[in-house]
């Protein structure tokens, strides 16, 4: 990925620059931004490789970014020394730590930070850490040394400080600073689904705002452009500190530093030069960036918004289409059409009405940003509940564009096939009967119960999710995945609006992340969760939230039945406490004239302390990890395994489990997408 985002800034360059001379220096910056790429590679790599003490510590740290969810957060942190236990000398690689949000502390503040230390590789915000703290206690030590960070910090703080906890106000912050941490899951959803989320991806429109603010207040103390330069460029830092440097915001505010540099000595550039300059700066820094999806979209989009809007500029528009009609229009088509390639290859799905949403919500944000800025200036709650109403307009039309269909490759391919089609002249009324035929389709289709009980491993990446479906419409839900996004399309797509039983076999992010928000999409009758002393963050967060709400949430004892129509479900694990969370997660006998074990990521130990089975079909424990006991895999395996597995660098499944598997009929989720299996 690095290569690719490489290759694509240099393309940029060179397109903007259009001069010989400057494809040598392209050359010369591809090679620095290769060693970039493999140093980033490297220092990931260490960080999730790193061996991490665990048990019980205090650490010095230093803070370097926040992520927030409601009442929840988790902070990126980097030790810097070990007060306890004395004995440890230990200064490793990043952490991330989950406490309260009330209790976050500034970035780039020292602190104190008391809890248990453990094990647990993985990404905050697609930065790498090590390890994670839980049941933390932080000790604010040293404020950021830096004005920059503070001012940066007193920005963002003031805008979640003015704005309250609505959804239009939480929608605000976002359209400010990026911060969606109060916006609920199923508007965040509806938001994707309608192709606005960039509204909430602070990027060029924000920081051109911010400027100018920044501008109109300063005018009097800086009347020289260079001066107005110098307090602009402070201005972008201080900017980029209080989004917390989303790459959409750092991709913006190079450019726009570009921009002011050049400007300032009297050397103006085009705009496609900025933008390329811009990426190639940034990946020579960071070279990690050109395999965030984020920095791919926002990169991409704006090359496609200049596109756009110079056809438009192109266009003569009539009496009843204003310029400024075409050249939005044109912006939203240009984005719409560059975006949609990555958009299929991430998320496999693009809004099909995407650019009559943005054409419909554009301005709107942009006025009720402009007014929610001046809002939080002058504090004046009057003008909060003006820029709310704007917001509130903005969630109306994302729900409305969230219900018409989603379009894969196939679809894509189609929506160009008649755009080509309305482009010619003798096939514009072929292509204006197959669209009206396209609309007036139902937009979402129904699906009915199966006729037959019927379980169905859904493909979720790096995770498990298993749905199982009862012709009396029951269902049960065992696990989410990683992902809220996808697991909400799967149940979308097949008309799931209750779900009976949720389990969740344990805490881990790849079983229980893809339930955030989940009592907002569906209604849930129940819930099981393991009985364990920590359950973590995520999934302590789930129980805690569907109990409150007033689900019925229990950690059910072995023996315990779930009767769904044809259906039975009942509990065989865990018997007894075990070290290891994965040994402790629940273990379903599933029941329907066909049988089916699942049995969560439960090891070699938990394994062995089960009865001897033979189900028709068996989920593999773990995703087909080394951690599986094979004699065990090997006895108990039936007709059909499916091991549920995604992109990964743990070598899942590894090669010894699929040896064992090679006599019977295997699914790999990864490579048959969704596995559907009747059960009766």
């Amino acid at each position: 990925m690095p290569l690719l985002g490489l290759g694509a800034a240099v393309v940029l360059l060179v397109a903007g620059l259009v001069s010989r001379r400057w494809i040598a220096v392209a050359g010369v910056i591809a090679a620095a931004g290769v060693l970039s790429g493999v140093a980033a590679a490297g220092r990931m790599e260490l960080t999730l490789t790193a061996d991490v003490p665990e048990g019980p510590v205090v650490l010095r740290a230093r803070v370097l970014d926040d992520q927030r969810h409601n009442d929840r957060a988790v902070m990126t942190v980097v030790p810097v020394e070990v007060l306890e236990p004395r004995q440890m000398a230990w200064s490793g690689p990043a952490l991330a730590v989950a406490l309260p949000a009330r209790e976050l502390p500034p970035v780039g503040s020292l602190i104190t930070v008391a809890g248990l230390l453990r094990s647990a590789p993985g990404t905050v915000r697609g930065d790498p850490v090590a390890g994670r703290l839980t049941d933390a206690e932080v000790t604010e030590v040293v404020r950021a040394r830096f004005p920059v960070l503070r001012t940066g910090n007193a920005v963002r703080n003031r805008v979640r400080s003015v704005l309250g906890t609505t959804p239009e106000e939480a929608l605000l912050a976002g359209f400010l600073i990026g911060d969606t941490s109060g916006v609920p899951e199923r508007d965040l959803d509806a938001l994707r689904r309608s192709g606005l989320t960039h509204f909430v991806a602070v990027s060029g429109s924000n920081v051109a705002l911010f400027l100018a603010g920044v501008w109109v207040l300063s005018a009097p103390l800086a009347p020289g452009i260079r001066s107005r330069a110098v307090i602009g460029l402070l201005s972008l830092a201080v900017f980029v500190v209080a989004t917390r440097w989303e790459p959409s915001v750092l991709r913006a505010a190079t450019m726009v530093a570009i921009l002011l540099i050049t400007a300032a000595f009297g050397l103006p550039i085009r705009p496609w030069i900025a933008l390329g300059s811009a990426v190639v700066v940034l990946l020579l820094v960071s070279g990690q960036l050109a395999a965030d999806v984020g920095f791919q979209l926002s990169v991409v989009a704006t090359g496609g918004v200049l596109v756009g809007v110079r056809w438009a500029t192109g266009r003569q528009p009539g009496s009843m289409w204003p310029r400024w009609v075409w050249q939005a229009l044109g912006a939203a088509i240009g984005a719409q059409i560059v975006v949609a390639p990555i958009l299929l290859m991430h998320f496999g799905s693009i809004p099909l009405v995407s650019p009559l949403a943005n054409l419909i919500a554009g301005p709107v944000v942009a006025v009720t940003t402009a007014v929610a800025a001046l809002a939080v200036m002058v504090g004046w709650s009057g003008l909060v509940s003006l820029a709310g109403f704007g917001a509130g307009f903005v969630l109306v039309v994302a729900r409305l564009a969230a219900e018409w269909p989603q379009l894969g490759w196939v679809g894509a391919a189609g929506v160009a096939a008649l755009v080509g089609m309305a482009l010619r002249r003798s096939l514009r009324p072929l292509a204006t009967a197959v669209a009206v035929g396209v609309i007036a389709l139902p937009v979402v289709g129904w699906h009915g119960p199966p006729t037959a009980p019927t379980m169905t491993v859904l493909d979720v990446g790096q995770g498990d999710a298993t749905l199982i479906e009862d012709p009396s419409g029951a269902t049960a839900l065992v696990d989410g995945g990683r992902d809220p996004f996808v697991l909400a399309q799967a149940l979308r797509s097949r008309s799931i609006r209750r779900i009976d039983l949720l389990v969740v076999t344990h805490g881990d992010m790849d079983h229980v992340g893809g339930l955030v928000a989940i009592a907002d999409r569906v209604a849930i009758g129940r819930l099981w969760y393991p009985d364990q002393p920590d359950l973590g963050e995520e999934l302590g967060g789930l129980v805690d939230e569907l109990r409150r709400i007033g689900v019925v949430v229990e950690a059910p004892p072995v023996g315990a039945r779930f009767d769904m129509g044809a259906v039975t479900l009942e509990v065989l694990g865990p018997g007894r406490r075990y070290q290891k969370q994965n040994d402790g997660s629940v273990v379903l006998w599933v029941d329907a004239g066909v049988t089916a074990l699942l049995a969560g990521d439960i090891e070699a130990v938990a394994q062995r302390d089960l009865p001897d089975l033979r189900p028709d079909v068996l989920l593999v424990p773990h995703h087909g990890a080394a951690t599986t006991d094979l004699a065990w895999l090997e006895r108990t395996v039936g007709a059909v395994a499916v091991v549920s597995v995604g992109d990964n660098t743990y070598g899942h499944p590894t090669p010894e489990v699929m040896a064992v598997l090679s006599d019977v009929e295997v699914h790999v989720t990864s490579k048959a997408g969704d596995v559907r299996i009747p059960l009766g």
